[in-house]
C-alpha cells in the first residue's frame, strides 16, 4: 500500500525559508515522478513544482522559480522542498503527490497523479 507522509510544515515571517518533506512508502521511487502542489483558502489546488522519475529534471511554476527548489534522490527518502524568501502569497496546504511515469515526464496537474498524502500546512506571516 502506498503512502505519502509531508512534514515540516509551519509558520515562518516573511523573507523566511521552510523545508518541507515527503517520506514516501509502498512504491519504487525511480518509477515515479513527484510533485508539491498547494492549496489555499478558497482557491483551486495548484501545481508548484514537480520533478521527472530520475530526480534530474525538474519543473517550476512561474510564482515559485528562483525561490523553490525540489529535490529527489532515488537512493533514499524522502522529496523535499526548500522554500526561501516565503511570501505570505505561500500560505497554503502543501501536499506532495506520486504519479507512475515513464521518462522524462513532468505531471503538473491534479488528475495526472494517483497517489496523495494528507499534506502540510505552511503559514507566512508576521
Amino acid at each position: 500500500q502506498v503512502q505519502l507522509v509531508e512534514s515540516g510544515g509551519g509558520l515562518v515571517q516573511p523573507g523566511g525559508s521552510l523545508r518541507v518533506s515527503c517520506a514516501a512508502s509502498g512504491l519504487f521511487l525511480d518509477y515515479y515522478a513527484f510533485g508539491w502542489f498547494r492549496q489555499a483558502p478558497g482557491k483551486e489546488r495548484e501545481a508548484v513544482t514537480c520533478i521527472d522519475s530520475s530526480g534530474d529534471h525538474p519543473y517550476y511554476s512561474d510564482s515559485v522559480k528562483g525561490r523553490f527548489t525540489i529535490s529527489k534522490n532515488n537512493a533514499k527518502n524522502p522529496v523535499s522542498l526548500q522554500m526561501n524568501n516565503l511570501t505570505p502569497e505561500d500560505t497554503a496546504i502543501y501536499y506532495c503527490p506520486a504519479a507512475l511515469t515513464t521518462g522524462w515526464g513532468l505531471p503538473q496537474r491534479v488528475d495526472e497523479y494517483t497517489e496523495w498524502g494528507q499534506g502540510t500546512q505552511v503559514t507566512v506571516s508576521s
